[in-house]
């Protein structure tokens, strides 16, 4: 341990209080007691060799050897009330009083020691207070102008020194002086470096801080400028801090979003607290270098608290902290789309209800009424051609609620993932000429013209022909059921580079733009549920949009309402399912069999309905 070390430990075992836990406070409470304590300490030291060698000391002398031993008092008023202005003004007075004493008695103004007055000010500087400063320099000021009157008025004592004493003692005065005023200078410095010291090390403190935290701290002005912001910005939006002075951090705001931006920083300006979320643009790195990519942001700023003093034609400032709030905002996004979902359920669900209240009902009760006639057959005098007609009205009621409950179980395996189809060569234009040979009495019954242009050279595709089937099947009958009287429905089918294109058209009742987006949902039907002319339960488009996804082929549908419909649908002409799983037992003829069917991967409702690549909708 160093003597410096000692005398600094003594020291701070002296300080108030108040002036150990700020490192600036107990610098200056240092510098002004430790050179007054070592003086007064060498002054206690030389006093018994100066009696010594002097002799019987002097009045003047025992009153500068007194001050010499003040600073003690001094110091002792700092440690015990911590006013370091006030001990200030105490040192000025106390040094003020001893040249006042020196210099009455030493020739007034011209004294040796007149000189010391100009170091009563500079003493004063140290305190850091214009206050005291301002004291100190008035008060050096009445001293000289009282010397100066004393001088004049003669009131000061005879016996003036010699000129050989006067130089000397000038000499003596003006170096003591120089050598305190060094003396304050050396303190003053030491205080400069202290403070720039601490001030460096508080800027590296708050530097750190802002360089690791994730929020970003940003100054504004007024218009929105950034005037400076912290390191984090660089890892939230991948450019450097400097891109983002000024205009920058506004330039990569969300073009929808400036305006509130804008509007809340010029409300933290006029003294509000104001917090805004909006969206930012961050540089991606790497190959997607380019791509637009947009992050949430919440801010919250605040005006900057700057002197009450200041000019009031100065510009108020807006300090800012900014969050990166993206994933909360996804998961707000997510909650809303399985609200949105569960909604859409519950419609689905009550349109199932509504829908089945109808399509099971209807057949269910021409199979119990007629089934009944016929076994009261002897009541009722029933004839052969009456029989035959009641068993064939049960038939069709019959065939009719089979086709309700397998579309409902075809739409419960693809949305499961159970439905598996059998992939395998077919010729398309057979399947095509098949569906609509079938159909074309319905057509012309319902006095429709049903008109296929099938080309005789169509290549053989390979997938699953009864999903073809179905697909056509569905189209088909659904151009007829809604188109009126008189009216056609045309199916047409061409190759299309890879891939084979199907188009049913009709001139039908067309579907409303709003009921056109949600065209393909399960048990959905185009206008209201108790207004429908048509029967059906609103599966046979979805089933449609289902067979042809798991094709991996696309499904288009134009329409507009009252002009008709057309459904365009491209299936790949050589179609490879995805090879199933297989363990090591199973034999190669078991693997060859299962290598040709594919299995509807089961995915969320919502990802089902936003696949663009899959199906498109247009009106």
């Amino acid at each position: 341990m160093t003597v410096l070390s000692i005398i600094r430990d003594c020291l701070d075992a002296l300080l108030h209080p108040s002036a150990r836990y700020d490192a600036l406070t107990r610098a200056r409470h240092r510098a002004f007691m430790a050179p007054r304590l070592l003086g007064s300490l060498a002054a206690f030291a030389a006093f018994p060799i100066y009696l010594v060698l002097r002799g019987a000391p002097s009045a003047i002398e025992v009153a500068a050897f007194a001050w010499l031993i003040a600073p003690i008092l001094l110091s002792w008023f700092l440690s015990r009330t911590g006013r370091y202005e006030g001990a200030h003004v105490l040192s000025s007075l106390s040094l003020a009083g001893l040249i006042m004493a020196v210099a009455a008695t030493t020739g007034g103004i011209e004294s040796f020691a007149a000189i010391w007055l100009v170091v009563v000010p500079l003493e004063a500087a140290l305190s850091a207070s214009r206050r005291v400063t301002a004291f100190a320099s008035l008060l050096a000021l009445s001293c000289a102008g009282i010397l100066i009157l004393i001088s004049q008025l003669g009131w000061l004592p005879a016996g003036e020194p010699t000129a050989a004493e006067r130089s000397v003692l000038m000499a003596l005065g003006v170096a003591s002086a120089t050598l305190y005023a060094a003396g304050l200078a050396f303190g003053a410095e030491s205080l400069a470096r202290t403070s720039v010291a601490l001030l460096s090390r508080e800027e590296e403190r708050y530097r750190l801080l802002a360089r690791n935290m994730s929020d970003v701290i940003s100054r504004h002005q007024r218009n929105g400028a950034v005037q400076f912001i912290s390191p984090a910005a660089e890892a939230m939006l991948g450019i450097p801090v400097a891109q983002l002075l000024g205009h920058g951090l506004f330039d990569r705001v969300h073009v929808a979003d400036r305006p509130a931006y804008l509007t809340a920083l010029s409300d933290a300006a006029r003294g509000n607290v104001r917090s805004v979320e909006f969206r930012l643009r961050r540089e991606p790195g790497g190959s997607e270098r380019g791509h637009i990519d947009f992050i949430w942001v919440e801010m919250r700023c605040r005006p900057l608290e700057q002197e009450k003093a200041r000019d009031i034609t100065q510009e108020a400032e807006v300090v800012a902290v900014m969050r990166d709030v993206t994933d909360r905002k996804l998961s707000e996004q997510a909650l809303d789309q399985a609200r949105s979902a569960a909604e859409a359920a519950d419609a689905a669900k009550t349109r199932f209800l509504a829908t089945m209240s109808h399509e099971l009902r209807t057949p269910l009760n021409a199979i119990i009424g007629f089934s009944e006639m016929i076994a009261q057959e002897q009541t009722l005098m029933l004839g052969v051609a009456q029989r035959k007609e009641y068993a064939q009205l049960i038939n069709d009621s019959g065939q009719h609620l089979l086709s309700v409950v397998n579309g409902i179980l075809d739409m419960s395996k693809m949305e499961s993932g159970n439905f598996e189809i059998a992939s395998e060569p077919f010729a398309p234009r057979a399947s095509l000429m098949h569906c609509c040979n079938l159909l074309a009495l319905k057509a012309r019954e319902n006095g429709i013209d049903l008109v296929t242009d099938a080309p005789q050279d169509l290549p053989v595709m390979t997938g699953d022909p009864r999903a073809f089937k179905q697909i056509v099947l569905n189209l088909v009958a659904n151009a007829i059921k809604f188109t009126e009287r008189g009216g056609q429905v045309s199916v047409t089918a061409a190759v299309s580079g890879s891939q084979l294109a199907l188009r049913i058209s009709d001139t039908g009742v067309g579907i409303a733009p709003d009921d056109l987006k949600r065209i393909g949902a399960p048990f959905f039907q185009a206008g209201k549920t108790y207004q429908r002319r048509h029967e059906g339960t609103g599966l046979g488009l979805s089933i449609v949009k289902s067979l042809v996804a798991l094709h991996l082929g696309e499904l288009t549908v134009q329409s507009r309402l009252g002009e008709g419909t057309a459904v365009t649908v491209k299936l790949p002409l050589v179609y490879t399912p995805p090879l199933a799983r297989t363990s090591d037992k199973k034999t190669s003829d078991e693997k060859a069999s299962e290598s040709k069917i594919a299995t509807l991967t089961p995915v969320l409702r919502q990802e089902t309905q936003n696949q663009p690549a899959l199906v498109k909708k247009s009106a």
